[in-house]
């Protein structure tokens, strides 16, 4: 049962959340493992555009009387976690309520707050506040926890979700000042110089003079850092709903010249390397 946290290197747009749903998704496909996707963020959430048409959705309800059907409002996932959160009610099994499925028994996901609030309003302060306690829930019941981990959240709840994560997966782009400010900031970070922390870069162009060598060389990291490539039928999908779809379709033989096997191969190692690093992790406790 691990967390694995996504997070930024600076306050760019680094592909974060598409290199998160990419390997989520392939995971879930690849392994027989149970995962949530657990979004924080309070702005657009890109992540039900790669998976969902907005339609309404019934979920079934075992009742006293048998099986149920009622029409969920599990557009605000983590609002209804919260108040159940708040009533000290929240168990493993209730999430499931507030979820959308993507693969049954495989990938579900819960969405971040849709409700805009002003920057200083307690009750956005307070569902954030319950983020920490559904990822400690949740890891109880899903093999993996995946946790898109914006900016956007308090700075003492981050940090809270980052010191419980098992593993952090570190976004930066390709470029030299990101790299560089990485570069710096593993200087002084204990997490970046740790085995908890893996660096990953988002719309990888292969052909840039930052490639892979040149870029896992510069960091001075002992194995090479994990890249999702930009492809056009993956950022095609991502707000078509097609996500699902697109990585069923990629597990047939592709030519290995072939850019989308590129891409498919690079999504296959990232998950590997991820675990593979929760397994050392694990046998080091």
């Amino acid at each position: 049962m691990s967390v694995i946290t996504f997070v930024n290197n600076l306050d760019e747009e680094t592909g974060k959340t598409m290199s998160l749903v990419a390997i989520a998704t392939n995971m879930a496909i690849e392994y027989n493992s149970r995962i949530l996707i657990i979004s924080t963020t309070n702005k657009e959430d890109k992540i039900r555009n790669c998976y969902f048409e907005e339609t309404q959705i019934k979920k079934n309800r075992k009742g006293i009387f048998g099986e149920i059907k009622e029409t969920i409002d599990t557009e605000n996932g983590i609002e209804g976690i919260a108040k159940i959160a708040r009533s000290n009610k929240l168990t493993p099994e209730l999430i499931t309520n507030y979820t959308r499925v993507v693969f049954k028994d495989r990938l579900e996901v819960i969405f971040g707050t849709e409700k805009k609030y002003d920057d200083n309003d307690l009750q956005e302060r307070d569902i954030e506040e319950e983020y920490v306690g559904l990822i400690n829930i949740a890891s109880m019941y899903y093999d993996k926890v995946f946790v898109d981990l914006d900016n956007n959240i308090d700075e003492n709840i981050r940090q809270q979700i980052i010191d419980r994560s098992d593993l952090v997966i570190v976004n930066t782009s390709q470029n030299y000042n990101s790299l560089k400010k990485l570069k710096e900031e593993k200087e002084q970070s204990e997490l970046l110089n740790s085995p908890r922390s893996l660096i990953l870069i988002g719309r990888y162009d292969k052909y840039s003079k930052y490639n892979i060598k040149n870029i896992t060389r510069f960091l001075e990291e002992k194995n090479k850092v994990l890249t999702i490539p930009y492809n056009t039928l993956y950022f095609e999908a991502v707000g078509e709903a097609g996500v699902p779809d697109l990585f069923l379709s990629l597990r047939k033989s592709i030519d290995s010249d072939d850019r989308n096997a590129i891409f498919i191969d690079e999504v296959k190692r990232a998950s590997e390397n991820i675990v593979y690093r929760l397994q050392e992790l694990q046998a080091r406790m």
